[in-house]
């Protein structure tokens, strides 16, 4: 692999490649490669063919290429590129999940590296030592080599090794339990790859990594600036490139929450085409966001199919699989659907979803007190997650605080459940996450009408109505506008929305004019109002129709 006599022609098809190389035009080096004699390949050449197969969603084509590479390398006695690429396939194949392949890749990058003097890549060996360190819980001896590789960045004059050391040393801090830090210091490098002060290749793996951080720490804000960041990168990149399916599976999630469902269905399609290829556990999170708004829109013959594939590719369709259960009238199901992953989930945000689930599942089989245990759970995961990232407003309190509620309205004790769905509702609103709102105010709404507040429960159901309706969720839409119809015929003295209005205001003693000026009618029309609800509730003064709206509350 060597730099053997080639004719003329294969010559010039390897300087073109080299320039399309240089200038990141990686379909076009990966056409100009494959097409020569790999006998004609110098190492450096391999090394760029597998950049190019990378880039072209090739990633096995890519790992043989990196090995056609290090074994010139290593024939050449390069011990620095060797390493790097020894290191390089070790990445690969932890990707892959070929964790055995990974480790012994790994031990010769180490040994290629060990004697050399300080090179940028030892940076890689800092980093691994970093996170073996950090799974180890040994945070000080993590932070201490998350420094030594960015000190090493530094003296090597590497802006892109030194961002990901400061994305490491974020990483140590989040683990550490010290989660605001950590996400302050991981905006440093994210600014580093906004500002244009990485390469291309760093560019994408620091957003790439920096959202799956966001998304963990769950900073839906963070993760949604981020994002938006990551896609206007990806958009001004050229075709190729293998970083933006990766990038846009966290702009589905971004979506899903946000309520902007039919663009998170189209975007989880082409990153399903953009991942499937090489990246099947990541493209299962974006089926399995699919399953997720199939659901909740009733469609749940393709939702099932959804979940079925998530599963297929690797990933727990839970909880939407247990949720999709209950939808189908098979509550027992769902439970015991439920058990395996509650079973075995960590912290985080997986577990309070899967918490929220089993809240939700419960009450429907009237297991009060089993709901409870797991409301109290959410609660105590929202406490501790405040006292480690300094925020009272995350997913996981709008969470908790939901699923208080429920419990609380189910045990029948309307006076702690109020004020804990009103957190909650005020929580998902300023999060900007409709759908979880709306449910809320379901909730709200049942609640309201138990303590006597039946124009309370009338506007939670018009405004959670209204949401369903605009994000496409039929089934909510329909069991909403049902219970404002009930709601609405229940209404005092068969009064309608508008002469309630007017009779709560002349009970606060305004006249016909300040009436007329409030609600934006004439005084013509108030005193119509009036006459008409004097004829209902079967009164003949503005005092008795005043004491019939305090003795039903609607004042």
């Amino acid at each position: 692999m060597t730099g053997r006599t080639i004719d003329r022609a294969a010559a010039d098809t390897l300087r073109q490649a080299r320039d399309a190389v240089a200038r990141e035009a990686w379909a076009e080096a990966y056409r100009l490669l494959a097409a020569l004699d790999p006998a004609c390949l110098t190492p450096d050449d391999c090394a760029a063919f597998a950049d190019a197969a990378w880039w072209t969603s090739r990633v096995e084509e890519s790992v043989v290429q990196r090995m056609r590479a290090y074994s010139g390398y290593v024939a050449r006695d390069a011990a620095r590129e060797a390493g790097h690429m020894a290191w390089m396939l070790f990445y690969e194949h932890q990707l892959a999940g070929r964790t055995a392949v990974a480790a012994g890749w790994l031990r010769r990058a180490r040994r290629h590296l060990r004697g050399e003097p300080e090179c940028v890549e030892q940076c890689y060996l800092a980093w691994m030592d970093t996170e073996d360190a950090q799974r180890r819980g040994a945070f000080d001896e993590a932070m201490a080599a998350a420094r030594r590789m960015a000190g090493i960045a530094r003296r090597c004059d590497s802006p892109d090794l030194l961002a990901m050391s400061v994305q490491a040393q974020s990483g140590v801090l989040v683990a550490q339990g010290r989660v605001g830090d950590g996400l302050d210091l991981l905006d440093d490098a994210m600014c580093s790859a906004m500002a244009g002060e990485l390469s291309s290749f760093f560019t994408g793996w620091v957003y790439c990594l920096g959202l799956q951080q966001s998304m963990a720490c769950v900073d839906l804000e963070r993760a949604a600036e981020w994002s938006d960041a990551a896609m206007s990168w990806c958009a001004a990149m050229p075709a190729e490139n293998n970083f933006r399916g990766l990038c846009r599976v966290h702009q589905v999630e971004v979506l899903e929450l946000r309520g902007s469902w039919a663009e998170a269905l189209s975007e989880a399609e082409r990153t399903c085409a953009e991942l499937l290829p090489y990246e099947r556990r990541m493209a299962a999170e974006a089926v399995y966001l699919t399953g997720q708004i199939r659901r909740r829109r009733g469609e749940l013959a393709a939702a099932e199919e959804s979940y079925d594939r998530t599963h297929g590719l690797g990933r727990d369709p839970q909880p939407g699989l247990a949720l999709l259960r209950l939808a189908q009238g098979k509550a027992d199901a769902s439970a015991t659907a439920l058990r395996p992953a509650l079973a075995t989930a960590a912290g985080g945000l997986e577990r309070c979803r899967l918490l929220a689930a089993q809240v939700e599942i419960c009450l429907a089989l009237g297991r009060t007190a089993e709901a409870g245990t797991a409301a109290a759970e959410l609660r105590s995961l929202a406490l501790d997650w405040q006292r480690q990232c300094g925020s009272e407003e995350t997913l996981l309190h709008a969470d908790a605080a939901t699923a208080s509620g429920a419990v609380a309205f189910a045990a029948q004790d309307p006076d702690r459940a109020l004020p804990l769905l009103r957190r909650a509702l005020t929580l998902w609103l300023e999060l900007r996450v409709p759908y979880e709102a709306a449910q809320v105010r379901m909730t709200l709404a049942a609640a309201d009408r138990a303590a006597g507040d039946q124009e309370g429960a009338r506007m939670e159901l018009r405004a959670a109505e209204q949401t369903f309706r605009q994000l496409g969720a039929v089934p909510d839409a329909r069991r909403a506008a049902a219970l404002l119809a009930e709601v609405r015929r229940r209404q005092p003295g068969g009064l309608t929305e508008r002469e309630i209005e007017v009779l709560r205001l002349v009970a606060a003693g305004r006249t016909n004019r300040a009436v007329g000026a409030e609600l934006v009618i004439s005084e013509h029309t108030v005193a119509r109002h009036l006459n008409n609800i004097f004829a209902k509730l079967d009164v003949s003064s503005r005092a008795a129709a005043t004491a019939y709206a305090y003795e039903h509350g609607l004042t």
